[in-house]
């Protein structure tokens, strides 16, 4: 009997700790989606797409960055250097960018082999 009330809490356990994991890792990306009118009227944002030159889509994603961090409730600690971020382009392909400098106007890098484009 008792290890049947053993095997049950840890069953219990294992998906409490399953479920509070996933839940972690889902809040920690950040998608940018540059249909919305904040960004899209950016000047580098609005002909950009997976298959434009690498810093034009540098200077798009930064540029989507900053205004991202300028309405979030904290600038200074959203998007820091290191973290990373989904961005979706106006045509509707999506990439993965990280951050490598905020202060930059080509302060990102996407991510190789992270690339979809538009169906």
């Amino acid at each position: 009997m008792n290890f049947r009330r053993f095997m049950h809490a840890t069953r219990f356990w294992v998906w409490v700790v399953l479920f509070v994991a996933y839940s972690a890792g889902a809040v920690g990306v950040v998608l940018i989606d540059t249909l919305e009118d904040r960004y899209r009227a950016l000047s580098t944002v609005k002909l950009t797409h997976v298959g434009s030159d690498a810093d034009l889509r540098r200077a798009g994603a930064s540029q989507a960055a900053a205004v991202y961090r300028a309405q979030s409730g904290m600038p200074f600690s959203t998007l820091p250097p290191g973290s990373s971020f989904q961005i979706v382009w106006p045509d509707g392909s999506v990439e993965t960018v990280t951050v490598i400098d905020p202060t930059s106007p080509l302060g990102t890098e996407p991510v190789k082999g992270t690339a979809v484009s538009a169906q």
